[in-house]
Parts: structure tokens; sequence; C-alpha cells
């Protein structure tokens, strides 16, 4: 398997939002329709709603380390790196 199919799932996901549209982050990981939850199997009680400021492109966390939910802080990286290096032992 290519390891960016396989690692797809931790990696940010750049959504394009409008402004004053309110948006809901999962934060379990259980929608199938990630970043964004799809008021499926963890019933919304872990998603987290956020107001666009503005007409743009937000970089959404999608590994679910975020210190800044919803928001990518690069705690991608880090979980990436721990993974990888546990591979290679």
């Amino acid at each position: 398997m290519d390891d960016r199919a396989e690692y797809q799932h931790l990696l940010p996901i750049t959504l394009e939002v409008k402004k004053g549209v309110t948006y809901f982050w999962c934060s379990c990981g259980q929608s199938k329709n990630p970043p964004l939850c799809d008021r499926g199997e963890c019933c919304n009680e872990k998603a987290i709603a956020f107001v666009a400021e503005a007409n743009e492109d937000v970089t959404l966390c999608n590994c679910k380390q975020t210190k800044n939910p919803p928001f990518c802080d690069g705690s991608h990286a880090k979980l990436l790196l721990e993974i990888m290096k546990k591979k290679l032992k």
C-alpha cells in the first residue's frame, strides 16, 4: 500500500467555507465525510460547531490531535513521525 494512502486519514483537509455558515467538525473520527460531522455514528455529542468568519479556505484537523479544534495546528506531523519511527523498528 502507498504510504500516502495509508496515512491520508491523518492529514489536514482544506475546506472552502462561507461567511456566517455554521459547520460541525467531527472530533470522534466516526464521520464518513471527514473532517465534518455527518451526524451519524457518534450522534453529534462530540461535534464541534464553528461559524465561518469569512468566505475563505480553512485547514481543518483530520488526525483529531489538534490543540485548537477544529483547526489544524500541525499535530499530525508529530503523530506521523511517531508512526514512522515505530514502523522502522
